[in-house]
């Protein structure tokens, strides 16, 4: 393209000229100063109609042709008026029309180019100009993806684009393009705003504005590219919340270890003291000597206790720590828990009631329960008053959870301090009603315990009335394993279960691999499996499951013919719970799945 720059002072006379139009003029610089546009180029308009147009505040685009080699060159020619504390003067900028008519041909190719682009990146490209002072939009197909709106209801919409915008973003989007507009040297926005399509989804879109203005610095043409941005903005939503949890993280991290630091070093200073005194007065009375030993040995109990609730947590916390739920009958485990807590609750006198029905099963790894249960029914006995009772009682608590209430009524917990007690950055140990010492971190791993299985933890207390927690878990999914690898007897099975076991899901494998998979989803309430299967036989698959525990965490039963006396002690060294032989009828299956279950 050929563009030409003049300046000329207030008659029109040549000031100064680029070196485009010495070239195009063939005539040198000394040459062309001084002389009119008029004598210089042959114009299809004349001075006093550019003057007209000048003080009418707008720009003229005039044609004029020039010969030079024969060659004729169309330009498309503005001036605009610059004023100076003196006089005035004018700018000229020329360009061809042969290039501009090249451009004008590949519009449509041009503006189908663009939009290709578009399509990619879920945007699209529109434009306007201004013609007489009505502003005339161009807005491509594609703008149906992002909008919702075909380009003619665009059109036809109260301030086109405007309309779409979100009310809470309107008016400053109003108020940037107005200040855009008055901003004379300003030829580009970027503006971040949400509109509603006409499904009404929210979209958060990234407009790139470009415009011409004439030598008023007015608008004369806008190109505009929008994106649909609302996944990097929910991204962006999503790294800042993350950033504060972090910080947060961080700052209790600190704490904790702050804590940490202190918890650790505390007991050490009796240790230490009373082990000091022993050391260097061997000649201690007997009953002085054993109430420091008593000392030494609570302390170190109670440091114990706390490293090991430490580090549970911290293994729980990490994913180091699995997880191995298995179906356990809930009262059986409250029982245990009393058994290994009579010592103290005898020694207070208190008396624990229990109320959970017989039948009532939860899902839960049987440890990590006992440990909950164990926490929480020893705190209820450190803050029990003598010659008083604790209450033990468990139900469901919906079709998919077991609730459990530990209710004491004892000391009970302060208002300001209620906060505190699941929190493992804040310090809070209270003695209990006989100076029973605690860790202080206990309820912390209870709830990451509690949670970890998909459970809640809540507590009501009042101070000196006592206090009840809650906590819930899972109930089993009342799941049976058939792994059978004959389809004949496969079928049999699943009839004969499906039949007389309604309340249970039964699901198969064909082989011990598929089965451990399926076990590590379900964790199934009993496995029936086969004694001869490829691959994997009976005594390999249950051997795969213990894994080197001492206990099977899955009940199963073995099905298979000439099983020899040797297989037999295995499975039974192994723990399954029955080894029935082919032939047999399906009411001593039902049986024996019957009592297997109970």
């Amino acid at each position: 393209m050929i563009d030409l720059y003049l300046s000329l002072n207030e008659k029109f006379e040549v000031t100064a000229c680029n070196q485009s139009v010495k070239e195009y003029l063939g005539k040198t610089e000394a040459d062309i100063l001084g002389e009119t546009i008029w004598e210089l180029f042959k114009t299809t308009i004349s001075q006093k109609d550019v003057l007209a147009g000048l003080e009418a505040e707008s720009e003229w685009k005039t044609t004029h042709i020039y010969s030079y080699n024969r060659i004729k060159y169309i330009f498309y020619m503005s001036i605009g008026k610059v004023f100076s504390s003196k006089s005035s003067a004018y700018i000229v900028h020329a360009h061809t029309k042969k290039e501009i008519d090249v451009l004008l041909e590949k519009k449509e190719e041009i503006f189908k180019e663009i939009q290709r682009m578009y399509e990619h990146i879920h945007g699209y490209f529109w434009t306007s100009n201004f013609d007489n002072g009505i502003e005339t939009y161009f807005f491509p197909e594609n703008i149906r993806k992002v909008t919702g709106y075909f380009a003619k209801e665009i059109e036809q919409l109260p301030g086109k684009l405007l309309y779409l915008i979100h009310k809470d973003d309107v008016s400053d989007t109003i108020k940037e393009l107005n200040i855009f507009s008055s901003a004379g040297r300003k030829f580009s926005l970027i503006l971040d705003y949400r509109i509603i399509r006409k499904d009404k989804q929210i979209r958060w879109i990234k407009e790139s504005l470009s415009v011409q203005r004439d030598v008023n610095g007015k608008i004369i043409s806008t190109a505009g590219i929008a994106i649909d941005i609302t996944d990097l903005k929910e991204a962006q939503s999503k790294m800042e919340r993350s950033e504060s949890e972090l910080k947060e993280l961080n700052a209790a991290k600190d704490r904790f270890i702050n804590i940490l630091s202190h918890d650790l070093r505390a007991p050490f200073t009796s240790i230490l003291g009373f082990s000091e005194i022993l050391l260097a007065e061997p000649n201690l009375p007997l009953k002085e000597k054993n109430e420091y030993l008593n000392y030494i040995y609570d302390a170190s109990q109670s440091q114990l206790q706390f490293i090991n609730y430490l580090l549970d947590w911290s293994r729980l916390k990490t994913g180091s720590l699995k997880i191995e739920p298995q179906r356990l009958k809930a009262q059986g485990i409250i029982y245990q828990c009393i058994s290994a807590l009579t010592g103290n609750a005898i020694r207070k006198n208190i008396d624990i009631q229990v109320d959970i029905p017989d039948d009532l099963y939860i899902q839960v790894d049987e440890r990590l329960l006992t440990q909950v249960i164990l926490n929480i029914l020893s705190n209820a006995i450190k803050f029990s008053f003598e010659n008083s009772t604790i209450e033990i009682n468990a139900a469901l608590f919906n079709e998919n959870q077991v609730e459990f209430v530990i209710k004491d009524f004892g000391l009970g917990i302060k208002t300001e301090d209620q906060g505190k007690i699941f929190s493992i950055d804040k310090s809070f140990t209270r003695d209990g009603t006989k100076g029973e010492k605690g860790s202080g971190f206990g309820l912390a791993l209870v709830r990451e315990i509690i949670e970890k299985h998909s459970g809640e933890i809540w507590f009501y207390s009042e101070e000196n009335k006592g206090t009840e927690f809650h906590f819930t878990f899972p109930v089993p999914s009342n799941t049976i394993l058939l792994v059978e690898s004959d389809e004949h007897d496969r079928t049999m099975y699943m009839r004969t279960l499906t039949e007389n076991f309604k309340n249970f899901k039964i699901l198969f494998a064909e082989n011990g691999y598929e089965a451990m998979n399926i076990i590590y989803e379900s964790f199934p309430n009993l496995i029936i499996a086969s004694h001869q299967m490829p691959l994997m036989n009976g005594i390999q698959l249950i051997e795969s499951l213990k894994k080197g525990d001492s206990s099977l965490k899955y009940p199963i039963v073995i099905i298979g013919d000439d099983i020899s006396d040797d297989s037999k002690k295995r499975y039974q060294q192994l723990g399954a719970k029955s080894v029935i032989e082919k032939p047999f009828n399906n009411d001593y299956l039902v049986k024996i799945i019957s009592s297997t279950l109970s």
